[in-house]
């Protein structure tokens, strides 16, 4: 029997304009934005714990101001497929493959969604902002797989970050660490799930 697929989002499915459309955006190199930013915003904003105007006006760790549409603009035209990545979900999908999202997010993956169509695919079954928790807590991993009705052997994890795939692997779900469609693909076909 096939695993379900957990798949990661940002990096894995995504492009992610954090390291350098926002960064650009202030006129900052990425380091000089992460020596500027509120050090707990982005991820009480990806727990669900902040609303986005919360997260907007506590962006930077001064208070300073910024045109919060400007910045939300400039990163939902960001978003879009890393490339193989939606001719391999599609293929995963005609194979008869289960897959869900397991991202850390915060409301903003509706945006993506709206404008990417990534439920096509795969449900958004676990983002960050919804569930308030966010990987690599193990308690995200063992919470999806109760609510999925999956034992951690029947799974198969899929993300960019080491550590996340560290802790899914740790929590007896297989894991993969995320290069690239072509690397992936090649994975998925040793494992016999395509």
């Amino acid at each position: 029997m096939k695993p379900v697929l957990l798949v990661d989002v940002m990096s894995t499915l995504v492009y992610d304009p954090f390291y350098q459309e926002m960064p650009a955006f202030f006129g900052l190199s990425l380091e000089e934005l992460m020596r500027a930013k509120h050090p707990t915003a982005w991820t009480e904003f990806e727990k669900g714990h902040w609303t986005e105007q919360q997260f907007l006006d506590s962006f930077f760790a001064d208070g300073r101001s910024f045109d919060h549409e400007g910045f939300k603009a400039v990163t939902f035209r960001a978003y879009r497929w890393l490339p193989g990545m939606e001719e391999l979900l599609v293929e995963l999908s005609k194979a008869g493959v289960f897959m869900h999202i397991m991202s850390n997010y915060p409301l903003w993956y509706l945006e993506i969604d709206r404008r990417l169509g990534l439920s096509r695919y795969l449900p958004w079954s676990f983002v960050s902002c919804d569930w308030g928790l966010r990987k690599p807590n193990p308690q995200a991993f063992t919470r999806l797989l109760a609510y999925l009705q999956v034992l951690p052997a029947g799974a198969l994890f899929i993300d960019d970050n080491g550590v996340n795939c560290d802790t899914a692997t740790n929590c007896g779900i297989p894991s993969v660490r995320f290069r690239d469609a072509k690397t992936l693909r090649r994975e998925l076909v040793n494992r016999q799930i395509l």
